[in-house]
């Protein structure tokens, strides 16, 4: 499959459903979406995504990241936007689709207070359509690349 016909389908099965019944960011208070004290941070990008981006909503901002892909994609936001200007990265979160299902992202542990809780914490719904999200995700080879890039990366990240 094209790498943005396969985001853009992955997004649309990820539209409305989210980790929790409710706006999980009322939980956190947006942890998930704010800068570190840097003012680093963002959501990466699936190939193909930044296309999508082409003419930024207002708030938004696009830099290039090689911290797990090189020549990859952040999405770097004010802390709130609209659910449909979310890229593919905030619907998942904090689950990452494996080549069988899903786990919980292990970069979540920073900022998302739900990693405790696992997936028995999570809306059904949700875990649902993110193993959904990764089939389609994975019939793609470059987002396939993407996503075995950051389960590498969550490896390294556990190793500290």
């Amino acid at each position: 499959m094209d790498a943005l016909k396969a985001v853009i389908a992955a997004r649309e099965l990820l539209a409305q459903v989210t980790p929790l019944k409710q706006d999980c960011g009322r939980y956190c208070g947006g942890a998930c979406c704010q800068s570190d004290e840097d003012g680093q941070g963002g959501m990466l990008l699936f190939p193909g995504e930044e296309t999508l981006y082409r003419d930024l909503p207002e708030g938004f901002s696009l830099m290039r990241d090689d911290a797990v892909l090189k020549n990859a994609w952040l999405l770097q936001c004010e802390g709130f936007c609209n659910r449909e200007d979310r890229p593919l990265s905030c619907r998942l979160f904090p689950l990452l689709p494996t080549r069988t299902g899903c786990k919980m992202d292990w970069r979540g542990w920073a900022v998302c207070p739900l990693m405790a809780h696992g997936k028995t914490g999570l809306n059904p719904a949700f875990t649902a359509a993110v193993k959904e999200a990764g089939k389609i995700l994975y019939s793609c080879e470059e987002h396939a690349a993407l996503l075995d890039a950051i389960h590498q990366y969550n490896e390294q990240l556990k190793q500290f």
